[in-house]
């Protein structure tokens, strides 16, 4: 009865203990790309990377879609607030955005746009999880970005 019990004690804490041993990585899109399994015992706890704390939003830290793409955004994945950047063309602009969840359902949406080229829109309210903001451009183009929620 006592081989039992041990076993059993030993058995409840390495299960207990198994959450700590699997780590994800994602690239700024919030794609997974990389999955690690560690097997040593002797880790309790993983460390975490420190999140950069925004003192004043630099050029370099918004993201772009592409070199040539003229919408940045910063931070992905976000923790309490995203920042929007696109430059203004000729006749063309972002006419509206709009916040959705992942049931399609409409959480925020921006309009008159038109004279600006900015937009801050605030996350801290939502659960952890997937969101698509959608730019809409006033010629009928539009741009999706993926967000993850941390």
């Amino acid at each position: 009865m006592k081989k039992i019990f041990i076993l059993s004690l030993l058995f409840y804490s390495f299960i207990c203990q198994a959450q700590d041993r699997i780590t994800f990585s994602y690239d700024d899109a919030g794609n997974q790309i990389q999955r690690l399994l560690y097997f040593d015992s002797s880790i309790s706890k993983m460390t975490t990377e420190k999140v950069k704390e925004i003192t004043a939003l630099e050029e370099n830290d918004l993201l772009k879609f592409s070199e040539q793409d003229l919408i940045s955004y910063y931070p992905n994945p976000v923790k309490e607030e995203l920042y929007l950047k696109w430059e203004l063309i000729e006749g063309n602009y972002v006419s509206s955005i709009q916040v959705y969840g992942l049931t399609g359902q409409v959480l925020q949406s921006f309009s008159n746009l038109s004279k600006k080229n900015y937009q801050n829109i605030a996350f801290q309210s939502y659960p952890t999880g997937m969101y698509a903001v959608i730019l809409f451009y006033k010629n009928g183009e539009q741009k999706s970005i993926k967000i993850v929620k941390k």
